[in-house]
């Protein structure tokens, strides 16, 4: 944090105390809410004397949480001086410590401030655009403190260029719900998994990856090549995950696109993820997989080596910082010989729009981070909260046979002053466990308009299936293996304008239907009727859902490193092979 202790914050803020005292309240709230262990540390400028442009100090190391101390040491503070917030932010990202071991990780700065630099260089802007493009996980938020024209105008900049998000706060009570929400996001993100691995600039320069999961970045308009080896007869599944800042500056048609390519050069499939609002920056993941035709007469039904194309798109005032990358790849071995599969399920059935979900008093849960943390749900009513531009993440098990429907209530919440006309969204999307997002089949609603009023989507999945995978929709293909489905729930970035809470709650109701199969065979039996104790769906309940374990992907022990993201929700996505226009299809 980096607070402004100049002159102005000794002011009264309209209800008899000084914006310091104000602040001092606020970033208590902010170090309570913080998880134990939590590194941070706190700098203010304008502080030592009354005047002075190199007035800018550390008054607590990044360091485990240590609530007492900086709630003393932002007590001792007094306000004093100029206001050198160009300064104070370089010397702010000197005092993150790097991450270590080559590791990916988001590093926060939080400026608190009630006016514009006065100063006259380095101007923050550019320090922040510097700062913000010279590092992957450097974000740099803002909230403004009472503060209008060309101090907002300043700040806005600074969170823009800084790959961060402006809080306005036009009172103490905003000021601490809007400190606590930059504050959380930042502690909450989403953690990274894989080993490191460096993309190739050309396809000659790939590097081979083994089923697995490994992290990289990639920067505004460029494409990563990676090597993968194929049988004749197999399945691969390979997903890309970016993860922006959230709430970074993007335009709606930015994208993330994955390619893959056979030896003779020929595009098996490809797959775009579009940003479609304005509210920032979420992750996007776009997917591809070679699957083997039935006759296996098509050029990428060949054995031999394949290149992973990722390739990032961006328009030319978006978010100019590198992206971590999370890429997995999984291979699904063919059926036995001998094995016929059951009969593909490219319809909903049961498990549609009406399907009738859990009821009850819902039981409290926290969402995960992203995909490598989500909490594992069972049938049942589901209570969480959620802060503007967050994703919360959650698996749901499902074997062959079985499907997954869910409902995603976002609350009637108490708003602020002035919010009446203003809108956010929230959004949901599923994803199959090799990470394939799963379309809605037109008839499920997975995004809303949110005000502040309940606002309900829907969505869910056609029964997983082994010969799924030759069907052509989108909402059918990619569901043909059994294993943990990820859910993931977001709420945009402008809903910090209309919440009077720091956090929203949300509701899910989620429901596993139709028995669990022993497997994809024809004709197979319900496991419970097999003689296999298994776990079916119609068991689950609120402690954890029944369903099968899907190994496709063997994922690489990896170490974790925290970065603050959410899921591409809102997106528009266009999915080719060779020589058509049909969605999900191999050539």
């Amino acid at each position: 944090m980096v607070l402004d202790s100049s002159g102005s914050m000794g002011d009264d803020d309209g209800t008899g105390r000084t914006r310091m005292e104000s602040a001092r309240t606020a970033v208590g709230a902010v170090v309570d809410a913080l998880p134990d262990g939590h590194p941070t540390g706190l700098r203010v400028y304008g502080a030592d004397r009354p005047r002075g442009c190199t007035d800018t100090r550390l008054v607590r190391p990044v360091g485990a949480v240590d609530r007492a101390a900086v709630k003393e040491a932002v007590a001792g503070v007094r306000p004093r001086g100029d206001t050198p917030i160009g300064l104070s932010l370089r010397k702010a990202a000197e005092d993150l410590p790097a991450p270590s071991g080559g590791a990916v990780g988001t590093r926060t700065i939080l400026l608190i401030s009630d006016g514009e630099d006065n100063c006259g260089g380095p101007s923050p802007c550019e320090v922040a655009e510097q700062l913000g493009r010279d590092g992957v996980g450097l974000r740099i938020d803002t909230v403004g403190f009472q503060v209008e024209g060309a101090a907002r105008e300043q700040l806005e900049c600074i969170a823009e260029a800084g790959n961060g998000r402006y809080y306005d706060a036009p009172d103490a009570d905003a000021l601490a719900r809007q400190l606590q929400r930059s504050a959380q996001l930042s502690a909450g993100g989403y953690r990274l998994k894989g080993d490191r691995i460096d993309g190739g600039a050309a396809a000659d320069e790939a590097p081979t990856m083994a089923p697995g999961q490994y992290l990289d970045s990639i920067g505004p308009g460029e494409k990563r090549y990676y090597a993968v080896g194929l049988d004749a007869v197999s399945t691969a599944d390979l997903a890309a995950t970016a993860v922006p800042q959230p709430g970074a500056a993007v335009d709606g048609l930015d994208a993330l696109s994955t390619r893959l390519v056979g030896g003779a050069g020929t595009t098996c499939e490809s797959d775009t993820a579009r940003f479609l609002q304005q509210e920032g920056a979420t992750p996007l993941t776009s997917a591809v997989s070679r699957i083997r035709s039935e006759d296996g007469s098509r050029t990428c039904d060949e054995a031999g080596r394949y290149l992973l194309v990722v390739e990032r798109q961006s328009k030319k005032d978006s978010d100019t910082a590198r992206w971590p990358l999370e890429l997995v790849y999984g291979v699904e071995k063919p059926l036995a010989g001998g094995v016929t599969p059951a009969q593909s399920e490219p319809e909903y059935g049961k498990g549609g729009e009406q399907a009738p979900l859990p009821t009850g008093d819902p039981r409290d849960v926290r969402g995960g981070t992203g995909f490598n943390d989500a909490v594992q749900l069972g049938r049942g009513v589901w209570r969480d909260r959620i802060l503007p531009s967050q994703t919360l993440w959650y698996k749901v098990p499902a074997g062959w046979g079985q499907q997954v429907r869910y409902d995603v209530e976002f609350a009637n919440e108490p708003t602020v002053e002035g919010a009446a006309a203003t809108y956010s969204y929230g959004g949901t999307q599923l994803f199959t466990p090799a990470r394939l997002p799963v379309g809605s089949g037109g008839e499920f609603r997975s995004t809303a308009l949110y005000g502040g009023r309940p606002a309900t989507l829907r969505m869910g999945s056609v029964p997983v299936a082994w010969t799924n995978r030759y069907e052509s929709a989108a909402a059918v293909r990619p569901v043909h293996a059994g294993g943990d489905f990820y859910i993931a729930v977001t709420l945009g970035a402008k809903a910090a304008e209309i919440a009077e809470n720091p956090r929203i709650g949300v509701v899910l109701r989620v429901a596993v239907l139709g028995d669990e199969l022993a497997g994809p065979q024809h004709g197979a039996r319900a496991r419970a009727e097999s003689g296999d104790p298994g776990n079916p769906a119609g068991a689950a309940d609120s402690g954890g859902g029944g369903g099968a374990g899907w190994t496709g992907i063997a994922t690489a022990a990896g170490a974790g490193a925290v970065v603050v993201a959410i899921s591409g929700l809102l997106l528009v996505r266009s999915r080719r092979r060779a020589g058509t226009q049909t969605t999900r299809g191999s050539a």
